[in-house]
């Protein structure tokens, strides 16, 4: 395997064509204000694109207060546009050709501007277009800790971006535009997902200054040492940047170097201990995205009944659990805090390793045959699929979502009802048929979470009846651990969706994807069935190729998906404006429209309309 990957992430059944834009109402910073959240996992990095920071979803949901960019997902799997940060304009359909500018006056929390020189790195970060050939950075990989090693090679250029996300697809040189804030990009092929390919994400000043030694008092010196180092392709110094871009960001405390903190969204990280983080408004942002509340404090609470209690003391304004009967008892007590059910984007998946794994047991379709039809379904569902306001039901696609066009018709003939039950005798039948006894299962998992704990004692009694050894394999940093050779031979967890259309899908099965195909997955006919969904704008089209994509995936014995996560939110009746998104923003996808209740917002004209 040449490069690792911890993106989480699964695309909906059909591409979102339709974007909002409109003008945002801008809303009145209330003085000393301050919000709580509670969220389940752990902040890590302030770079979300590196294999590390992918590795906690709380690092992308924070992001999304700290950085801006041309466009976002809202909470009805469509895209609102920003026009206050700038534009991404089509320039030619085939080849596809795109100019990203960026509006004169954003500037980023220390006041330098957000320019070319951040979009032109954001690309070498995330294309891989500059590292170099053939090199595989999971040798220097600690798999403890799903860090880089201190031995990672001084010699190589690797950026560890988002290579699978879009601009893998833009290897060329972009063109940086005379005006210094803009950059033109021309893509290899079609890339329906263009709008949201290119967002800065570090500022390459703060890059320049900490990995290239430029001054920190000239960030203009220090953009155009970025700038001059991608365009002359220097290696030493672009070994140098990606360096500090994959591990600089990481941080468990506040830094002492308070550059590190920067930021171009609505809101800046000001303060990081312990299980908490503050984030403070940027008195420098002036998009459409300026928050009511002066402060947002998030902290960390994996016990949803431990979540509950936080509320019912109001330590939290704002939280997002997962369902249980002792949960909705628990929040139905507290006064003062509203509870909306839902599901989520997000859904629990078992992925057996083709390749590469511990003890090598799934290199057989028959054994990999044999483990599913032991997998538990029905009973994790009935144990942990409650979501207290009905029943959540199983899963039974890879590719295609409920309730969206084509589901059910998928569902009918991708073989999924094979797995719906377990069948013990057949496993046995083909465990035999493989001349294989006793084979060994090492499970990874996140040994905090209650729900993952059960499944993997549910899966482990289940198999042992057909004769699998299953072992645990479980790590606190498991995160990190996705994909790695030799770690664990399955790994339950789950798929956030971040991105929208079949793009998505090859970021996930794709032979050779370097971004989540963590399990080795490999096969041309599902890959020529993933190019031709991604090359169509024909959402019946699209539909119909995920339909077959999907019937290969189970009849190949990749994994079964289990349940789409349940969820129930809680506010406390003293903050209003509070949505959920089913994507991997939840809550966050727009916590700037947040309120204290007895605020209002001001509505200088229009609204949000549909847009192309």
């Amino acid at each position: 395997m040449t490069g690792r990957r911890s993106f989480v992430v699964l695309g909906v059944a059909a591409l979102i064509s339709a974007a909002l834009v409109g003008c945002t109402p801008q809303t009145i910073l209330v003085a000393g204000s301050e919000v709580r959240v509670a969220v389940s996992d752990p902040f890590t990095s302030l770079n979300p694109a590196t294999s590390y920071g992918r590795g906690s979803v709380t690092n992308g949901q924070l992001a999304q207060l700290t950085t801006t960019g041309f466009a976002y997902p809202d909470d009805h799997y469509g895209t609102v546009v920003d026009g206050s940060f700038g534009s991404a304009t089509l320039v030619s359909r085939d080849p596809l050709v795109v100019t990203y500018r960026v509006n004169s006056g954003v500037t980023w929390s220390d006041g330098a501007p957000v320019d070319a020189a951040d979009l032109l790195l954001a690309w070498a970060a995330n294309s891989g277009a500059l590292n170099t050939p053939g090199f595989d950075d999971s040798r220097y990989v600690d798999p403890a800790t799903g860090r880089y090693t201190r031995s990672f090679p001084k010699n190589v250029v690797f950026f560890d971006g988002a290579i699978g996300s879009g601009l893998e697809k833009a290897r060329a040189a972009p063109l940086v535009g005379s005006d210094g804030r803009s950059i033109t990009v021309t893509f290899g092929s079609f890339d329906p997902d263009w709008k949201t390919a290119l967002d800065p994400g570090v500022p390459a000043h703060v890059l320049g200054s900490e990995a290239l030694g430029v001054a920190a008092s000239d960030p203009k010196a220090g953009k155009r040492a970025v700038l001059d180092a991608i365009e002359k392709r220097d290696a030493t110094r672009l070994g140098a940047l990606a360096r500090f871009w994959n591990d600089g960001f990481n941080l468990d405390a506040t830094p002492k170097d308070r550059r590190l903190l920067v930021s171009d969204g609505p809101y800046t990280v000001s303060r990081i201990v312990a299980d908490r983080v503050t984030l403070s408004a940027n008195p420098r942002y002036a998009g459409d995205r300026r928050p009511a509340f002066a402060k947002v404090t998030v902290r960390v609470s994996t016990d949803p009944l431990e979540t509950a209690k936080l509320l019912a003391s109001r330590a939290v304004d704002i939280a997002t659990v997962q369902p249980s009967a002792a949960t909705v008892s628990a929040l139905g007590a507290i006064s003062g805090v509203t509870v909306t059910p839902g599901t989520e984007a997000r859904f629990e998946h078992l992925d057996l390793q083709f390749a590469d794994g511990r003890n090598g047991t799934f290199g057989d379709a028959r054994v990999r045959e044999a483990f599913l039809k032991v997998v538990p379904r029905a009973q994790i569902l009935r144990q942990l699929g409650s979501s207290g306001g009905g029943r959540a039901t199983l899963l039974d696609s890879f590719s295609l979502r409920p309730g969206a066009s084509g589901y059910a018709a998928s569902v009918a003939r991708n073989g999924s009802a094979a797995y719906r039950s377990t069948d013990i005798d057949t496993a046995k039948r083909l465990l035999a048929q493989a001349g294989v006894s006793n084979p060994q299962v090492c499970v990874l998992y996140d040994p905090t979470n209650p729900r993952r704990v059960t499944e993997f004692q549910l899966i482990q009694r289940s198999a042992a009846r057909a004769g699998f050894v299953v072992t645990d394999c479980s790590s606190g940093d498991w995160q990190g651990l996705l994909g790695v050779a030799g770690a664990y031979d399955a790994a339950l967890f789950a798929w956030d969706t971040t991105r929208l259309g079949p793009a998505a899908q090859s970021l996930v099965f794709r032979s050779g994807s370097r971004l989540a195909n963590f399990n080795r997955y490999s096969d041309p006919k599902a890959d020529a069935l993933i190019d031709r969904a991604v090359a169509t704008d024909d959402p019946a089209t699209q539909t119909s190729l995920l339909s077959e994509l999907d019937a290969r995936i189970w009849a190949a014995g990749y994994g079964v998906p289990l349940y789409a996560y349940p969820t129930l939110t809680a506010v406390d009746d003293r903050v209003t404006g509070v949505t959920r998104s089913p994507l991997a923003g939840s809550i966050f996808w727009n916590a700037w429209t947040w309120k204290p209740a007895a605020v209002t917002t001001s509505h200088p004209g229009g609204g949000a309309s549909p847009g192309p």
